[in-house]
């Protein structure tokens, strides 16, 4: 999927300007320019072999992203971490490409266990008889994708699944993290952080949260989810133990 400018609705860099953009990212994501550090316009057009005007309209939307901001008399500057639009997708995706992958899936993990449990809560509340008929729907494929090791189908559903307890929450800013959530579940899969064939109490909770959503049950929606979140820190606790001891 190619990057988005947040400041210009619908409007999408492709092709040439779409690689660069890529490119540039993925460099400061992995900390090749360091904060502080100082992107020479002209070196940057001989570093990708394109114009001037193809060199700015990516800065401006490096820019955007608040990874990078022009200064009067000291050039294009890279912005640290902290000011970065650490939501957008494409800036997940690249902190997940970086050789800080780990630390950034844990921080994406804390927010989901703080943030999805809630909803979950919510929406056995307030989710439409639709959504809680489809939750349980994807419950079941969730498990046969899971029993049959089918990787990427079980990495769509799991998606959907986790997408709809967001949005049937009825709360708009937590249904707006549905990429978010997205991001961190493709960057466990491909980068091999998720178990070969999914434990069977991990289905079974996800059976549980649409359960209770389905019956109206907000504490066990709330608790199931809990589980499901604690169960991911689980997995990934010694990938962090590991990094923190490197």
């Amino acid at each position: 999927m190619q990057p988005t400018d947040p400041h210009t609705p619908g409007v999408m860099p492709s092709g040439l300007h779409a690689s660069v953009v890529d490119q540039m990212g993925l460099a400061i994501g992995a900390g090749e320019w360091a904060a502080g550090s100082v992107m020479r316009i002209e070196e940057l057009e001989e570093r990708y072999g394109v114009s001037r005007s193809v060199i700015r309209e990516v800065l401006r939307v490096l820019a955007s992203m608040g990874m990078v901001e022009s200064r009067r008399r000291v050039g294009v500057q890279v912005l640290p971490p902290t000011e970065w639009n650490l939501y957008d997708r494409q800036v997940i995706r690249w902190r997940l490409a970086s050789p800080g992958r780990v630390a950034q899936l844990r921080s994406l993990t804390e927010l989901r266990t703080a943030v999805e449990p809630q909803a979950a809560r919510l929406a056995a509340l307030r989710a439409p008889l639709a959504d809680a008929s489809e939750l349980m729907g994807l419950a079941g494929k969730l498990w046969a994708a899971g029993q049959d090791g089918d990787t990427e189908l079980f990495l769509t559903l799991d998606i959907q699944f986790h997408r709809l307890v967001l949005s049937s929450s009825g709360n708009e800013m937590f249904g707006k993290l549905n990429s978010l959530v997205a991001e961190v579940l493709t960057g466990r899969t491909h980068y091999g952080l998720m178990p070969e064939h999914p434990h069977d109490e991990a289905l079974q909770l996800h059976v549980d949260v649409a359960s209770a959503i389905q019956r109206g049950n907000p504490v066990d929606a709330h608790h199931s989810m809990l589980a499901i979140m604690e169960r991911a820190m689980t997995e990934m606790s010694t990938l962090w133990d590991e990094a923190a001891h490197k």
